[in-house]
């Protein structure tokens, strides 16, 4: 950050988040807090809860949430440093700049702008340039004209092999900077030569709307179809989806985002009215993909050509953790045979497409369709082959009440019954019956509630926790452990009573911990007893231990048995004395 720590906590003070969402959205007061309707998805009823004592927000309905310059970032556009300019000047409070952060900044800004330069550079080119007319012949064959042009920002890398380094030198561009956002490289002689040379430019935008790189499509010669910058500081493709900038607001309004294959499909798709529309940038959809469209929608569609190969990109998908960890609604559109989006639009065809984005199905039942298409299913030996091989598919699926359904669905469509074949999906999941090396059954999901109680009593301090026996082993849900450890350095030497500072903790963080803290914060629901919430997550505690050895004495030999028993009658002990 560009700001001493300091004076960002002053700007926070200073601000008051009601008034704040005032001036974006309508809120009320219910009781001791505030409610608002969310900005960020489309609602009737207000979701979006407040704590005004810390200056969080947290709404229970798209999950978004944070602090004052978070909502700032996600209302206007602006990044973290421009946000706290914006706050600075609204509340009255002057800034100095941290030097050593300034520097850093300026580093990344000195980034930035080169690679600003270069988009500018690459469109006027593409617009006036006389070697670019067979680039936006290219173009006006998609139905490109120059408003996309420009709305797009494309452009056109002259073919030489030194022109963008030559305007460069022209700007006072350092060669650092250059080769170090990918847009120059050292030739065998030392000097420096184009990244990109013949090729139509779309520019990659991150988040913020700053652009960080290119993918860039060759028109005539040798080399791949299309180049895409090499990594930088900047310019990361594991994190970053080409349209996102444009997309977001969209997507977070709809309720869902759309994943193709091409930039050309997601300029079509918007073009279209369309703009949920985001495309990789010239690698797999990954984990990390996942967990950005998550921060607005947590519903994606694949829309990729039904090809084998497009087709094949969303079998893929499957095996990613990340939608099932996250909770995600994976899916997928049936394309038409040999078309992908852009195909589609430039065909004058977007309802087909609407309509297959609206009808698109679950991506297990699309690969269990897929997988049983190839099996002829009037005859007995095929139906028990396509039931071996979907059986296979069902099992990788960890959510045991998903994997049920998707049996019943497999019998239905082959004529078969229903018991064999959930059979048979539990015992290639490994579940279908319990070994002795398998976990015991996890907390009930009343413990991982009273988890969040007792957090939410840390979150503030509560002066009742005093002289109670709070031990990490009391919370063992993994995100809960981690909220847990988080909050007991907040509070770690402050009077009781006295609340610890989470906005400055979580304000802008967007993983789960950060989402948790800012949703316990804001919970308006009673206080749970703090005594009586210890003993029951200490009971629960014991309950897991004894459960563990019920679970370790049916294999056990003499030796092991006995000591078994013996731990099991202290734990009984226990839990009596709790009792």
């Amino acid at each position: 950050m560009a700001y001493q720590q300091t004076d960002i906590e002053r700007v926070r003070a200073a601000t008051n988040i009601v008034e704040l969402l005032e001036g974006v959205t309508t809120v009320k007061k219910t009781g001791r807090t505030y409610k608002a309707i969310c900005p960020f998805h489309q609602e009737k009823t207000p979701s979006l809860s407040i704590d005004v004592s810390q200056g969080l927000f947290h709404c229970f309905g798209c999950g978004v949430g944070g602090d004052v310059f978070k909502f700032v970032e996600m209302t206007q556009g602006l990044g973290f440093n421009e946000s706290v300019e914006y706050l600075a000047s609204r509340a009255g409070v002057t800034l100095q700049r941290d030097p050593a952060a300034a520097k850093r900044r300026g580093e990344r800004e000195a980034m930035v702008d080169a690679v600003r330069l270069a988009v500018d550079f690459y469109n006027e080119r593409l617009r006036t340039g006389t070697d670019a007319g067979r680039a936006r012949a290219y173009l006006r064959g998609r139905g490109y004209d120059g408003e996309v042009i420009e709305r797009f920002q494309l452009g056109y890398s002259p073919g030489g092999w030194d022109e963008l380094v030559t305007h460069f030198r022209d700007e006072k561009v350092p060669a650092k900077v250059m080769i170090g956002v990918g847009l120059a490289a050292r030739n065998p002689r030392g000097g420096l030569r184009d990244w990109f040379r013949g090729r139509i430019m779309f520019p990659i935008y991150d988040l913020r709307g700053d652009p960080v790189g290119f993918g860039a499509r060759l028109l005539d010669g040798e080399g791949p179809k299309y180049l895409n910058s090499p990594e930088t500081r900047l310019y990361q493709k594991a994190r970053l989806l080409y349209g996102l900038n444009l997309a977001k607001a969209q997507i977070a309004r709809s309720g869902f985002s759309v994943v193709v294959e091409g930039y050309t499909d997601v300029i079509g798709m918007h073009l279209s009215g369309m703009e949920e529309a985001v495309a990789t940038c010239g690698t797999a959809l990954g984990e990390e993909h996942f967990d950005l469209l998550r921060r607005f929608s947590d519903r994606v569609v694949l829309a990729f050509d039904a090809d084998e190969a497009g087709a094949g990109a969303a079998i893929r998908g499957d095996t990613l953790e990340t939608p099932v960890r996250l909770e995600l609604d994976l899916r997928v559109a049936i394309m038409p045979e040999g078309k992908d989006p852009a195909d589609l639009v430039k065909g004058g065809d977007a309802s087909r497409l609407r309509s297959a984005i609206e009808q698109s199905v679950p991506l297990l039942q699309f690969r269990l369709d897929r997988e049983l298409g190839r099996f002829d299913l009037s005859e007995p030996e095929a139906r028990a082959r396509a039931i071996r091989a979907s059986t296979g598919i069902i099992a990788r699926q960890p959510d045991p009440l998903v994997r049920r359904e998707y049996a019943r669905y497999l019998a239905r469509t082959v004529g078969s019954e229903f018991e064999p074949i959930l059979v048979a999906v539990e015992r290639s999941s490994g579940t279908g019956k319990r070994s002795s090396d398998q976990k015991p059954p996890e907390r009930p999901s009343g413990v991982e509630k009273a988890e969040q109680q007792l957090l939410r009593l840390l979150a503030i301090n509560d002066e009742r926790l005093e002289g109670l026996d709070i031990v990490p082993s009391l919370v063992v849900g993994e995100t809960n452990r981690r909220v847990f450890d988080v909050l007991m350095g907040a509070v770690e030497g402050l009077a009781p009573g006295q609340r610890p500072d989470l906005a400055g903790l979580v304000g802008e963080r967007e993983d789960e911990v950060g989402t948790l803290i800012r949703m316990l914060v804001v919970d308006e629901h009673p206080l749970e007893d703090p005594v009586l919430l210890v003993r029951r997550l200490k009971m629960a505690m014991l309950d897991a231990e004894i459960a563990e050895i019920r679970h370790k004495l049916a294999g056990a030999d003499a030796d092991t048995r006995s000591m078994l028993l013996t731990e099991r009658v202290r734990l009984d002990e226990s839990k009596r004395e709790l009792e």
